[in-house]
């Protein structure tokens, strides 16, 4: 009789692994019908709903440069190019999951209004049960939407619907399931979690929520527990400029603080990322822009631009803005533009500025912020990992005649989301793409 049990039990089991499982991340799997839409959930959870609101899980689809990207490049793209064509769905399993679910593809821009602008809502985060990979990425999530939510409480106890206490909605692999992804070409164009793993964060299990959502006293529900640990939903990140500044320190110091006119100095810029578990720029890095500008002030107020000193290393000039230098070419074949050649590859940054960048080429070798068109981005990578500390040189060459006894040099690290070139030639609002500082530094030296 045991064997029997043991053997009836082998058999459903194998079954269970072999048919497809409703449960994974497919489109069409679903309905618009099986997810609560996010107010339904702001009656018993307001405060949480509001943080989640005005955070980019709820605008992960009607961001302005995410309704660009996807109709403007890369779902026309993937209509015309085979290789690609997945895109056309896969964008929109993270930006839109419950569209995706539902198998609105594609789904209406965000102007129509339709259940796509929810984004990430409440019921794909406390719907997800796991990943159908050992290390998920590219909307590998399953889920099973529906009166049961699943969370980090053993002992909740709601009114409205059921709870499931699942480890996984509090594990940084939650969060892999969309931060990590890999183009059409193998290329990893988002690695966010393997750079936490890999890093000393991970180590320590300090998880991607630790840092991204705050964990305070309270209830949340008015009818709920008191507790210690209430995790906030504000997801904040390099688009919020409190979690922005000062998450790379910055300090200058020079050869000799006393110098004299016609002789040269040697300023020493040191970053250090010690607040971010991740690279910086991270996620979406081949669009994203870190870079370092610094200038030396007479005593008139008058400044002058100093170029970074050159490291020698294969593919440094994409390191260091150049006017001169054209990029993005896939955009316009994409649009379709006769003539288009490129835009300004560092957008207006000042000639000489570093930048902390992992460029992103084609497949015919041209830099691109298509990152579903993207096939290398390997060969270089000049951004700040978490706990590293990076060394710039600036040489100045005082000039004979300099109008002051003193002088003031100064640095500023600043980031943006998109290229300035970008933005304005994709017609995005200046937010979208304007320069935010990260930290600044200064030192005075005395001019002999």
């Amino acid at each position: 009789m045991k064997r029997t049990v043991l053997f009836t039990v082998l058999i459903v089991s194998v079954c269970l692994i072999l048919l497809p499982s409703r449960h994974a991340a497919e489109t069409g799997t679903f309905t618009y019908d099986d997810f609560s839409e996010p107010k339904q959930c702001s009656i018993c959870h307001g405060e949480i709903y509001r943080e989640w609101q005005q955070s980019l899980m709820s605008q992960s689809f009607t961001h302005p440069w995410d309704d660009v990207e996807y109709f403007k490049l890369a779902l026309p793209q993937a209509l015309k190019l085979e290789k690609v064509a997945d895109v056309k769905s896969g964008c929109i399993g993270c930006h839109a999951p419950v569209a995706f679910l539902a198998g609105d593809i594609p789904p209406q821009p965000p102007a129509a209004g339709t259940r796509a602008n929810e984004g990430v809502s409440c019921d794909i985060c406390h719907g997800i049960t796991g990943s159908t990979e050992e290390v998920p990425y590219n909307f590998s999530y399953r889920i099973n939407p529906g009166k049961v939510k699943y969370g980090s409480r053993k002992d909740a106890e709601p009114q409205f619907h059921e709870t499931e206490y699942s480890a996984f909605t509090g594990s940084p692999e939650l969060c892999a399931n969309c931060h990590d992804e890999q183009s059409p070409y193998g290329a990893w164009v988002k690695e966010t979690y393997r750079e936490w793993a890999a890093g000393p964060y991970g180590s320590q299990g300090v998880r991607c929520q630790d840092c991204h959502m705050h964990y305070a006293p309270g209830k949340s529900t008015p009818m709920g527990k008191e507790r210690d640990d209430i995790a906030h939903h504000v997801f904040h990140g390099p688009h919020f400029d409190q979690k922005l500044k000062g998450s790379v320190d910055l300090a200058l110091y020079a050869d000799n603080p006393e110098v004299k006119r016609g002789s040269r100095v040697v300023i020493r810029a040191e970053l250090y990322n010690g607040k971010v578990g991740h690279y910086i720029p991270s996620g979406s890095s081949e669009e994203r822009m870190l870079w370092l500008e610094v200038q030396v002030v007479d005593g008139k107020g008058n400044a002058i631009r100093i170029p970074v000193d050159k490291k020698g290393f294969a593919g440094e000039e994409f390191t260091i803005a150049d006017s001169q230098a054209f990029a993005y070419q896939a955009m316009g074949e994409i649009m379709e533009i006769p003539g288009y050649k490129g835009i300004a590859r560092d957008g207006n940054l000042p000639d000489g500025s570093r930048i902390f960048r992992r460029p992103y080429f084609d497949p015919k070798g041209r830099m691109t912020i298509c990152q579903w068109y993207t096939e290398k981005n390997t060969d270089i990578d000049y951004r700040i990992g978490p706990r590293e500390t990076k060394l710039e040189t600036y040489t100045w060459n005082v000039p004979d005649k300099f109008p002051s006894q003193t002088a003031k040099i100064t640095a500023t690290l600043y980031y943006s989301l998109v290229p300035s070139s970008v933005g304005e030639f994709m017609k995005l609002p200046s937010y979208a793409y304007e320069a935010k500082a990260v930290n600044s530094a200064s030192l005075d030296l005395t001019i002999k």
